[in-house]
């Protein structure tokens, strides 16, 4: 067989490619690219130890404290690994078989750094429990 199937084969991915749909989109690139930039300007301004809330979309805001910065080996470009104040997150720390930081199981998650704001966020405090 020869001519675009022979070339680009039946898939879905080189339907895209060859349509420019998705990830092969420049203007899709072109977002990606700018949020990985802004992802990197944000992360460098950030440190261990630093206060944080997360607001990734469709979630409430999480508050804990900067774990981890940086580039990590399960997704592309800069990270930020936060050790969060209530059991609101994924893991402790480790992500397939890497230890990236240390806190208690489901403490602990990673975010793009553009969903993070560090600053002054005293961890909230939490009556329901308490007796009167």
């Amino acid at each position: 067989s020869s001519g675009i199937n022979a070339e680009y084969g039946d898939s879905v991915q080189a339907f895209k490619k060859r349509n420019k749909m998705g990830r092969f989109n420049p203007e899709v690139q072109a977002k990606l690219a700018k949020q990985a930039e802004e992802n990197k300007e944000r992360a460098l301004k950030m440190k261990v130890g630093d206060r944080c809330e997360a607001r990734t979309p469709n979630q409430p805001a999480r508050r804990g404290e900067v774990a981890f910065v940086g580039e990590v080996e399960f997704k592309d470009g800069h990270w930020v690994g936060i050790k969060f104040d209530e059991p609101v997150g994924k893991h402790d720390g480790m992500v397939e078989g890497k230890r990236y930081f240390k806190c208690n199981n489901k403490y602990g998650a990673f975010c793009q750094p553009r969903f993070v704001e560090v600053g002054d966020f005293p961890p909230e405090l939490d009556f329901s429990d308490d007796e009167i």
